[in-house]
């Protein structure tokens, strides 16, 4: 008996017919375990390969090869190994990725320790983890979307992160190492979802079968004011992307754990990582002032910016010394009540101080001259409204919140305590400005404040 010829032919991708359906699925359990196929379909061409010489030697192998071929397994959840034509019509994930390595372009791993792990506990190593503040972990985010980086968990960008999940994470994070899901953990801390800011993560690793699920996302912002959904930053297929996604993911949303990175620091923004001083020590009077080209001038820029400094810059702030730079550091100097010397438009210890740390009075306006005698409704600093403040600026903000027509979530007060109510009607206010996103996540920065005023 001849041996039967199988003729294997593509399916449409858009026919809904149930043969077309099963062979698209067979075409993705065929796929190479590497890039996200499942193993039990290679053993099944194996027997196939075996049991069709068996029959070619026996002279009977046609029907030997139709009864003892065996089924595939049941296709496993469409997650990390579901054919692009079935997978187009799924949210779910297709992050297959690689495991902890150094940047590429490094010492290979060969018997070497990935910079920052203790090899022995597994634990993070003190003092490597490099500091970073929310909006620049938001901005190298944005380097890679304006990109287009593809999905790969085989290839490296340029800067040497790999063009997956967790390579895009370690990226934005500036790690000294390509991490995975499974280690991204260590170099942060837990937050609750209630918490989270721009730059945190929501991370779910799939301890029983890592290949199954496990992804990883940047949170950028609340997109809506129900809190059900953010604007994610992600490494998937095809490429980088930035879009509105449902708390916290479209599959295994429960399963997903909010962490903040152990390094991020304060730039007027209130976030964690502890007293910036001691992160971002003053780099001297050597690196601020005419010729000065570094990254402490783009630092300094975009601290005053934050404390209300914008009006002074066109364009920036960069890493290039300006007049811009100078004027506004003045200003930020005046606003304290300084005189001569001491606002000469040159950062000083103390200058530097009270920007890192979020602390001393803003810039009132657009002079910057306020002194002593300071505006009253002078913005106060991001660090003044969050969890556990309490201050006579929150309960200002309140009433002026409440006669703006936006306290209807005060149950009572408003009062000196910095609380979800004041945050929620916060947000409103600035919904009604028509900002979304992060520029609407309930916290006062100096233009919200400009406007809860004017």
């Amino acid at each position: 008996m001849s041996v039967p010829v199988f003729v294997e032919f593509e399916p449409a991708a858009d026919c809904g017919c149930p043969g077309c359906a099963r062979q698209r699925r067979d075409l993705a359990l065929g796929l190479p375990v590497r890039v996200g196929g499942h193993p039990s379909a290679h053993g099944a061409r194996r027997a196939l390969v075996l049991v069709t010489a068996a029959g070619v030697a026996l002279g009977g192998g046609g029907a030997a090869t139709a009864t003892a071929l065996p089924r595939p397994a049941a296709p496993i959840e469409p997650a990390e190994s579901t054919h692009a034509s079935v997978r187009a019509a799924l949210p779910q994930p297709d992050t297959p990725q690689g495991g902890r390595e150094p940047l590429h372009g490094a010492p290979g791993p060969g018997g070497q320790a990935v910079p920052g792990i203790n090899p022995t506990t597994g634990q993070v190593t003190p003092g490597t983890l490099r500091t970073t503040s929310r909006a620049d972990i938001i901005n190298r985010a944005k380097l890679w979307v304006a990109a287009q980086v593809p999905y790969s968990m085989e290839k490296y960008w340029s800067d040497g992160y790999r063009q997956d999940c967790s390579g895009y994470i370690s990226m934005a994070w500036n790690l000294r190492s390509n991490e995975w899901t499974g280690s991204l953990d260590r170099f942060a801390d837990r937050i609750d979802r209630t918490e989270l800011q721009p730059g945190d993560i929501l991370l779910f690793h799939n301890p029983a079968n890592p290949t199954r699920g496990s992804h990883v996302t940047i949170f950028g912002g609340w997109s809506d004011y129900t809190h059900t959904s953010y604007v994610a930053y992600e490494q998937t297929r095809p490429q980088t992307r930035r879009q509105q996604t449902p708390m916290a993911y479209w599959a295994n949303s429960d399963r997903y754990v909010a962490y903040r990175y152990k390094a991020v620091v304060s730039a007027g923004s209130g976030s964690a990582g502890g007293p910036a001083p001691a992160v971002t020590p003053y780099p001297g009077a050597a690196m601020f002032g005419p010729g000065a080209d570094n990254a402490y001038v783009t630092q300094l820029g975009r601290l005053l910016v934050d404390r209300g400094g914008k009006a002074y810059y066109r364009q920036g702030p960069g890493p290039k010394w300006g007049e811009a730079d100078r004027r506004a550091t003045q200003a930020f100097q005046l606003a304290q009540g300084w005189k001569g010397k001491e606002a000469d438009g040159l950062p000083g210890p103390e200058t530097w101080k009270l920007l890192v740390t979020g602390k001393g009075r803003s810039i009132g306006g657009s002079s910057g001259s306020s002194g002593s005698s300071a505006n009253a409704t002078a913005f106060p600093g991001r660090g003044a409204f969050r969890p556990g403040q309490s201050n006579a600026y929150v309960e200002k903000l309140g009433k002026q919140l409440v006669k703006r027509g936006f306290g209807k979530h005060y149950l009572s007060g408003p009062g000196p305590r910095w609380t979800e109510a004041d945050r929620r009607n916060v947000e409103a206010f600035q919904r009604a400005q028509g900002w979304r996103g992060a520029a609407a996540d309930g916290y006062p920065g100096p233009e919200t404040w400009r406007r809860l005023f004017r």
